[in-house]
């Protein structure tokens, strides 16, 4: 039993992998890479990665393909799954569900002597791409000189 669990759980790990791999892909592509926000695939994908979902879907995949009693079921669940998340591919479905996690409208950002308003495209680990509304375009401001 130990072993099954063991091997449930590394199956789980696969497909979850896998299935997120393919999700940070169209954010990347259809979100990161459209607005010249100069952020790593590999950064995207650490910084991001839900941990609940992720253990959650470990779960659902090791139990569907190690401990259930019909593949062919598991395997119409999994390309089902496949089918939902490769949405993300789609320019405009990427580039809304991009908007839905990273934007933050209304937003007052203070660096030195400037007030920028506007709304965060993107946060990073060390830097802000801001669309500021008086300039009308993205500017980038480190995290470091933010008040």
């Amino acid at each position: 039993m130990g072993n099954k669990l063991v091997t449930a759980f590394i199956t789980g790990a696969f497909f979850a992998f896998f299935l997120d791999f393919f999700f940070i892909l169209g954010l990347f592509l259809n979100y990161i890479q459209a607005q010249d926000i100069d952020v790593y695939y590999n950064v995207l994908f650490a910084d991001h990665q839900s941990y609940l979902v992720f253990f959650s879907l470990v779960a659902v995949f090791g139990y569907l393909f190690i401990f259930f009693p019909s593949a062919k079921i598991a395997t119409i669940i999994f390309a089902l799954s496949f089918a939902l998340v490769n949405l993300s591919q789609i320019p405009s479905i990427g580039f809304s569900l991009g908007q839905m996690m990273f934007e933050k409208p209304n937003q007052v950002i203070k660096e030195g002597q400037y007030t920028y308003i506007g709304k965060t495209i993107y946060e990073g680990r060390s830097t802000i791409w801001f669309y500021e509304e008086e300039l009308k375009k993205i500017i980038e401001i480190q995290k470091q000189d933010v008040k």
